[in-house]
């Protein structure tokens, strides 16, 4: 259940026979939740670790039959994300909050990420309140974080390159939550052809070598992420106790793979290993 409120999130609670008598709660105070979503519509919460249904709206709370979850059960702690993948929420990139903090930005920053960016709209937004500010020289970043945000790519592109500088940034914490795991290879492929086409260098983002940075042991698989994100212009860490180690780490496959990768083209460059088998020693 979900609740129009901040009060704190609350547990199931169940009789002696292990029956539900109140159903789990957490608050939101999001009212386009309430306003858009329907029922039907996919919920996950905290980046995809839980994964339900909405079975109903009512005016001051969401039921929600949860489908996924480790069989051991998941604890849902504060400040996690909400994401709604088949609801079209009407939400402003900019909130109060982002508009003020603005005023700090343009005084001490280079640049500014527009989270959650889900139109043409929202870019040109950020750029009015950055010239009614005297920031129009700041780079803008476009976080494609959304389904939304992919499918508008190409006009928000359009409306970025009227600033000074601009990059996108391939956020696919929520991008694979929002389009579907099994898809998000495809996603950010698409949008590395779109932004090379654009001329507009992408940054490559979210658990970048997490498991390394976090504690002292990259698994295989996230080798084999960094490599790829030999494509992109610049490579986002995550922060961890071992982020020096994971700094020279990616340095080092960077440096393999930038004589084999090019963007998104092969260099086809000689392999040492069919140079051996053509021209053994002592031949």
């Amino acid at each position: 259940m979900i609740h129009r409120s901040l009060a704190p999130g609350r547990p199931a609670t169940r009789d002696g026979r292990g029956r539900v008598l109140t159903p789990a709660s957490i608050g939101c105070t999001l009212p386009e939740v309430f306003e858009h979503a329907h029922s039907g519509d996919a919920i996950w919460l905290d980046d995809g670790k839980i994964g339900g249904v909405i079975e109903g709206i009512e005016p001051d709370r969401v039921r929600v039959r949860i489908e996924r979850a480790r069989e051991s059960g998941e604890k849902l702690r504060s400040d996690k994300g909400i994401n709604l993948p088949d609801s079209t929420l009407r939400l402003c990139a900019l909130t109060d909050k982002d508009i003020k903090d603005l005023e700090f930005v343009v005084r001490h920053a280079d640049m500014v990420s527009l989270s959650f960016a889900n139109s043409a709209a929202d870019v040109e937004q950020l750029q009015q309140h950055l010239k009614r500010l005297g920031g129009e020289k700041l780079g803008v970043i476009l976080k494609i974080e959304t389904r939304r945000g992919f499918e508008h790519l190409p006009e928000m592109l359009f409306a970025a390159l009227r600033s000074a500088c601009c990059g996108v940034m391939i956020a696919r914490g929520d991008l694979a939550v929002e389009c579907g795991f099994e898809r998000l290879a495809e996603v950010q492929e698409e949008i590395l052809w779109i932004c090379e086409a654009a001329h507009v260098p992408v940054i490559w983002a979210t658990q970048v070598l997490e498991s390394l940075a976090r504690t002292g042991f990259p698994s295989r698989a996230e080798i084999t992420d960094a490599a790829m994100s030999q494509r992109a212009e610049c490579v986002m860490l995550n922060k961890g106790p071992h982020i020096c180690e994971a700094v020279a780490v990616l340095d080092d496959v960077l440096q393999r793979m930038q004589t084999h990768v090019t963007k998104k083209r092969s260099m086809l460059r000689d392999l040492k290993v069919a140079d051996r088998f053509l021209h053994p020693a002592g031949a």
